[in-house]
């Protein structure tokens, strides 16, 4: 169940396109939502960086990416899958505490390590068609759409109960000195 932050972070300047391509995502499994993050990763190869360099701070998320490297197969995949699905579990609120360029370093580690240091594809893995048709609208994005893409769907992601604050539409009042 999303969060009202997480309902907020909706993004109302992302392109028609992108957006788009965010609502087919949000309508997938959730072992669909990882493998198209994962495919997104593999298919886009080089060109998709976890965040501009500058902007990310790894060093914030030392147990996402170091201590997460230790666990099991079965339980590094039931934390991707809490984190999907905004599950109020430790891992979660972890990654859910991140900004959203720190996510994205995140899922890119793991998308790095997969099959190595992370949890591979199961071998019979299939993806449905409206997972293939999400890639392939992915692919069809120009860069930055992509990038907001990836940004916005790990923005969504994990739980964190700081809730927004509310804008001057919402409240109705103009803020004073």
């Amino acid at each position: 169940m999303p969060t009202q932050q997480q309902q907020a972070k909706t993004n109302t300047s992302l392109s028609p396109e992108t957006q788009k391509v965010i609502d087919a995502f949000n309508k997938l499994g959730t072992d669909d939502k990882l493998a198209l993050l994962y495919y997104a990763y593999e298919e886009m190869g080089e060109q998709i960086t976890p965040a501009a360099p500058s902007a990310a701070e790894p060093e914030l998320a030392p147990k996402l990416l170091g201590d997460y490297l230790e666990l099991s197969d079965d339980e590094q995949l039931q934390i991707m899958r809490d984190i999907a699905e905004k599950k109020d579990t430790e891992w979660s609120r972890l990654y859910g505490g991140l900004k959203a360029n720190n996510q994205l370093v995140v899922w890119y580690s793991w998308a790095q390590e997969m099959g190595n240091k992370v949890v591979d594809f199961p071998q019979d893995y299939k993806a449905n068609s409206a997972t293939n048709k999400a890639l392939e609208n992915i692919e069809k994005l120009e860069f930055e759409q992509q990038i907001s893409f990836l940004r916005q769907v790990a923005s969504e992601m994990g739980y964190s109960e700081v809730k927004p604050t509310p804008t001057q539409q919402e409240t109705g009042k103009t803020p004073s000195l």
